[in-house]
């Protein structure tokens, strides 16, 4: 299993990514959050020599597919083949009112959306017109004055972030990879991500997950004593309570028998009673959602409970984490035999 690291979108990212690259890192990734990644990324790539460098995620609805395509294709040239195009969709208030671009059938976009990339890349790839024509995209013309050619370094690969079912089949289907939202659970992802990941793979013509990446960002709850823990504790709450008040991921609580509290959290967070939300996340959905253990545990427990299915992973620990202890587990995860996968 490899083991990534998430950088925060400010200039220190470039220090960051040249530390964690000498600590072994496999990755480092970038979300789109309040800064655009690919221009940090692009120093990061100057900066760095054999770390992988990609998108967790870029908005892909934000921008057309032959905007993305340029990007990406930038990236891998600048980064000398270590990029990797992380794609998610973003819920529909924040696509057409904050970027105002259009919406409609997430699923069936995004499928239509990563064929529309790849068509652009083959043109370029294989000097031949560019001729995608879709309900959603269209893309017919590339003059030689806007055709960069062939990429010595190959596409880079795509790897698309879901939750529901419909998109994670589109994962399985069009993308070389999965990202597992850091909001979910071992039941969630064995019984209803997993499955759905197979029939995705069934319609590409694949039998199963052989050479498909499946990257994961737990939840971790740890800390040294019991002050830290509880610190640990109260800011994860807090962050899986904020993920539960939005209705398109309510299928992981309603795996669980938990859709009541998810609605209850969708009124608290209307009512902006966002610091009040966390007390609704009890010990059992704390565990359900998290792996709460002392650091020294900690990547016994991620290999336990995801190590037959993720590839590489992450950790989401969204408060102030020793920096021993972060090694702690980082050298435990990387240091342990995943187990064969099963599906």
């Amino acid at each position: 299993m490899k083991v990534d690291a998430t950088l925060r979108g400010d200039a220190g990212d470039w220090d960051r990514a040249r530390r964690a690259e000498e600590r072994g890192y496999d990755a480092v990734w970038l979300s789109e959050v309040k800064h655009d990644p690919f221009p940090s990324l692009a120093v990061v790539a100057t900066r760095t020599e054999r770390v992988g460098l990609g998108t967790a995620i870029a908005l892909a609805f934000a921008r057309n597919p032959m905007s993305t395509a340029i990007l990406a294709n930038d990236l891998q040239l600048y980064s000398r083949g270590r990029f990797m195009l992380g794609l998610g969709s973003q819920v529909r208030p924040h696509i057409t009112k904050r970027f105002s671009m259009p919406w409609s059938a997430p699923a069936e976009r995004m499928r239509e959306y990563i064929l529309a990339v790849r068509a652009i890349w083959e043109s370029w790839s294989a000097g031949v017109p560019v001729d995608f024509r879709g309900t959603h995209y269209s893309h017919t013309l590339m003059t030689p004055m806007f055709d960069p050619g062939p990429n010595p370094y190959g596409a880079p690969p795509i790897i698309l972030a879901g939750v529901g079912p419909k998109m994670t089949e589109v994962a399985g289907e069009v993308a070389d990879g999965f990202f597992v939202h850091g909001f979910t659970t071992e039941r969630y992802l064995r019984e209803t991500t997993v499955p759905a990941l197979l029939e995705g793979r069934r319609a590409g013509g694949s039998t199963d997950l052989a050479g498909f990446q499946v990257s994961g960002l737990p939840f971790v709850v740890t800390g040294e004593g019991t002050s830290e823990i509880e610190v640990a504790a109260a800011a994860v709450r807090r962050q899986i309570a904020f993920y539960g008040s939005t209705p398109s991921y309510w299928p992981v609580l309603e795996a669980h028998g938990w859709g009541d509290i998810g609605r209850e959290l969708n009124v608290m967070s209307k009512r902006g009673q966002w610091n009040q939300m966390g007390d609704r996340i009890d010990d059992q959905m704390l565990d359900a959602f998290a792996v709460v253990a002392p650091p020294a545990d900690v990547a016994g427990q991620v290999r336990q409970r995801y190590g037959d299915l993720f590839t590489r992973c992450g950790l989401y620990a969204p408060y102030p984490l020793r920096p021993e202890s972060l090694e702690l587990i980082v050298r435990g995860i990387q240091a342990g035999r995943s187990p064969e996968r099963s599906v």
